[in-house]
């Protein structure tokens, strides 16, 4: 929906902008109207509409300052005017709505502002965007307008803006856009009465008209100036793309694969490596590599697993100094203690041990 405009033009420029030139304007209550880049309803906005009473055929128009958000006539006189109740109108019901409907035969009329702002819900966020032509010329959107009297007998003229589904390239911003009149063939058609509206009410499908990120602070009001319409960098720090965390995933699921595990975190031993390689030529010989069927390198690990058996089996064997410490197989002692007991000892023997 179109809930803020920006509308600094000239009231002279209006026609012009609405294709309206081939007669001469003439203007109504011009002096309410101030230039914003901030408008939102209430305010008094110039709209095009025809003159009163104006043949069909005719192209006698008025350059009419009215306010935005639709108060329909048969309001009560004693009723405050709600502007923000009815300052869009869908067009797939106007003509059935009785607010609406009354109003299409001859109140239709023309509103032109140089962008509008439409904000982007991210959760409990909403950013604000500013959307206008990419060559600056302004936008023409359908609208309606009525006539209302207070109890003071002062007559205002407001009106409602049209609005229709988004276009297809529109739709991630929101669901919903202004009904643009992008040509003079387009405002002839909503302005005059001879002919049906529906074949405008239709989506802006051309690709010339763009946005960009705006400051939050526009959201109020109050807030205007050259700011309101001054692109922005949206922060994107913390956010993480999906597409990003299955990428991680599917990094971490390859780095648990062992041989990723060698490559990517644990230094191979080269001169280790080269050491026992050439360990394994001197005591073994190149021909042993290349006949026994086994690659290189996994003869390198079978020499290495060799040298540290025989490191390990050279420090656990006694020396020769120390054979006679080294206490005998039990097999061997019993044999030996059988030999001693079949022999009688002598005298001699026994004299002997002493």
């Amino acid at each position: 929906m179109c809930g803020r405009t920006r509308c600094s033009l000239r009231a002279d420029d209006v026609p012009r902008a609405c294709h309206r030139t081939t007669a001469p304007s003439r203007l109504l209550h011009i002096d309410r109207y101030r230039p914003s880049n901030n408008v939102s309803p209430g305010f008094n906005i110039p709209v095009v509409r025809r003159e009163d009473n104006a043949s069909a055929e005719s192209d006698g128009h008025v350059v009419h300052c009215m306010k935005w958000g639709l108060i329909p006539s048969f309001t009560k006189k004693t009723d405050k005017p709600d502007h923000y109740k009815m300052f869009n109108a869908r067009s797939e019901s106007i003509d059935e709505k009785a607010s609406f409907r009354r109003l299409l035969p001859k109140n239709r009329c023309l509103v032109a502002v140089e962008g509008f702002y439409e904000w982007k819900k991210d959760g409990s966020k909403k950013q604000p965007y500013y959307i206008h032509f990419k060559d600056g010329r302004p936008l023409v959107f359908a609208a309606l307008y009525d006539s209302w009297q207070n109890s003071e007998g002062e007559i205002l003229y407001t009106f409602t803006i049209v609005t229709t589904s988004s276009s297809s390239a529109f739709k991630w911003l929101h669901d919903r856009m202004p009904v643009i009149l992008g040509d003079k063939d387009t405002t002839d058609t909503w302005l005059s009465s001879a002919s049906s509206f529906k074949s405008v009410m239709k989506p802006y499908e051309e690709s010339d008209l763009v946005w960009y990120p705006v400051t939050p602070a526009m959201g109020k009001p109050s807030f205007d100036g050259p700011e309101c319409i001054k692109e922005i960098q949206i922060k994107t720090e913390g956010y993480i793309p999906i597409s990003k965390f299955f990428s991680k995933k599917e990094a971490e699921v390859e780095d648990t694969k062992p041989e990723h595990k060698i490559l990517s975190h644990e230094p191979v031993k080269t001169e280790q490596t080269k050491d026992v390689s050439e360990e394994a030529k001197t005591e073994e010989g190149d021909t042993d590599l290349k006949s026994s069927g086994i690659s290189p390198s996994q003869n390198v690990n079978r020499f290495a697993i060799k040298r540290e058996y025989d490191a390990i089996s050279s420090d656990s064997k006694p020396s020769l100094a120390n054979n006679d410490q080294v206490s005998a197989n039990p097999a061997k002692k019993k044999e030996k203690a059988k030999t001693a007991d079949d022999k009688q000892p002598t005298l001699f023997s026994y004299f002997g041990k002493r």
